[in-house]
């Protein structure tokens, strides 16, 4: 039996809703390749990833996500920027570097970041980026140097000297804020502020839409959110129209990019929800809803994400040049970008210390 198989559920809204929308090239900002080995925590098997990391879906390679990609976005032609799954609790980030960089290895088209943790030295960062041809860093909330994951702050899980080997070389920077509020928190704005003046040349791409699942995270950032520089947005898992339609009339098309989020979550039947403040992942598995009235099957993340981004395109009077940079011009000039940046730096410098 396949991995993942397709409704009639499924095929409606793809050929219905989706299908003239989605651009024929598109460049996905915001995949996953790992292993679930990488994964060290002794407990795993009962721990929260394994609600994501389906049975069949433990290796993700490149082709993997091709194969994906074929089934859900049929007739597209995809290059990505892939970087390994950020496992709390124990992660092999040594193995998971070098089994991305491998991986595509092959497809010069895509690009990686490289998964970093605040207690790699400047000198570290560096030389891993030299070795293995990453154009970037992938950090996360829950390697924070404070322990707390929810509270912290954009330096306590990304450190400033490793924030100067990316404005040295140009890296990317992939960014999932913490703190409740996401992009609409002061500190978070403040940070932002202070180290995008401060390393002009690191270009950051926070994910989610900023961490925004609704508009009014996007909508309290209002005018310091516009005027960050070097800064894009993917819409990874947003799911929400509102969200994607307050960050286009904010910071504009043209620094808005289409990510997916696979593997895992682009591929899980369900969708982000918003409700007051918050947001929720509703999935098959973890509701109570009486569905009796209607059909009462979910699609893919990715569809209801795909959907959210339709809507919003349509409601902001994009037109099809403006639909195919977020989906494939405003990433592919990014990566370029940084990807020829390091390859410049490295020859210009080629036995730099920090």
């Amino acid at each position: 039996m396949p991995l993942l198989e397709l409704t009639d559920l499924d095929r409606r809204i793809w050929d219905d809703e989706l299908d003239e929308f989605v651009p024929r090239q598109v460049f996905d900002v915001h995949t996953h390749i790992y292993r679930w080995a990488f994964h060290t925590n002794p407990d795993k098997e009962s721990g929260p990833y394994r609600q994501f990391v389906k049975p069949g879906f433990e290796d993700v390679t490149y082709t993997m996500l091709d194969e994906c990609d074929r089934l859900l976005m049929p007739g597209r032609h995809v290059a990505r920027l892939s970087f390994p799954f950020p496992f709390s609790g124990g992660c092999d980030f040594e193995r998971s570097n070098e089994f991305l960089a491998a991986q595509l290895g092959a497809h010069p088209d895509s690009a990686g970041l490289m998964l970093v943790h605040p207690g790699m030295s400047g000198e570290f960062v560096e030389d891993a980026i030299r070795r293995s041809g990453l154009i970037g860093l992938k950090p996360y909330r829950f390697f924070s140097s404070t322990g707390d994951a929810v509270h912290c702050r954009i330096t306590d899980f990304l450190p400033e000297h490793q924030i100067a080997v990316a404005d040295r070389f140009g890296l990317l920077i992939m960014m999932h804020l913490s703190r409740p509020d996401g992009i609409g928190d002061a500190q978070n704005l403040d940070d932002l502020e202070r180290l995008t003046e401060k390393y002009p040349r690191a270009r950051w791409i926070l994910a989610h839409c900023a961490r925004s699942y609704s508009s009014w995270p996007i909508e309290r950032a209002g005018q310091r959110l516009r005027a960050l520089p070097n800064t894009w947005f993917d819409t990874s898992s947003v799911c929400e129209t509102d969200a994607i339609a307050a960050l286009l009339r904010c910071v504009g098309v043209e620094r808005v990019m289409y990510g997916s989020d696979d593997v895992p979550v682009g591929i899980l039947r369900g969708k982000y929800v918003s409700f007051g403040y918050g947001w929720a992942y509703l999935s098959e598995q973890n509701h109570k809803l009486n569905l009796s009235h209607c059909d009462s099957r979910m699609t893919f993340t990715r569809y209801e994400q795909l959907r959210a981004m339709r809507r919003a395109a349509h409601g902001a009077g994009l037109s099809s040049d403006d639909v195919r940079a977020m989906f494939y011009d405003n990433a592919l000039q990014l990566v370029h970008a940084a990807t020829t940046d390091v390859r410049e730096r490295l020859v210009e410098h080629p036995h730099s210390k920090i």
